[in-house]
């Protein structure tokens, strides 16, 4: 799985609310997704943010930032998390209950996916 942590001009990152009928439905989370086969990670991110967020990104603006790993049951998730400060278009929420902007700080008062979580403190260092 990749996921982005898109930064503006503020400082704030982007997180965007789970919709209901999905699993983990209202919690709130980095957009991206699972890759597909044969897709690189930064190919299924440029895609999934297209598709979930309408924006184009440039592979070469995703900066590796960290990492999370989540036992799921019987699987195990590897969520690989890039930050992005440049994008073309305005985020909207194609596949989301909602989108919203927050200081990394704030993101410890959201409820987010036990895979988000320790990602906090690592982007807060970052950003």
């Amino acid at each position: 799985m990749v996921a982005a942590a898109l930064v503006d001009r503020d400082g704030r990152v982007l997180v965007q609310q789970r919709p209901e009928g999905k699993p983990m439905a209202g919690l709130w989370e980095f957009p991206g997704g699972k890759l597909e086969p044969g897709e690189t990670p930064e190919a299924a991110l440029v895609r999934e943010l297209a598709e979930e967020l309408g924006i184009a990104v440039d592979h070469a603006c995703l900066a590796p930032a960290c990492f999370a790993s989540e036992a799921l049951g019987a699987r195990h998730l590897l969520l690989l998390v890039y930050a992005l400060r440049k994008w073309q278009g305005v985020p909207e929420a194609r596949h989301a209950t909602a989108l919203r902007w927050v200081r990394p700080v704030e993101l410890y008062g959201l409820d987010m996916p036990p895979a988000d979580r320790p990602l906090i403190g690592l982007l807060e260092a970052l950003l």
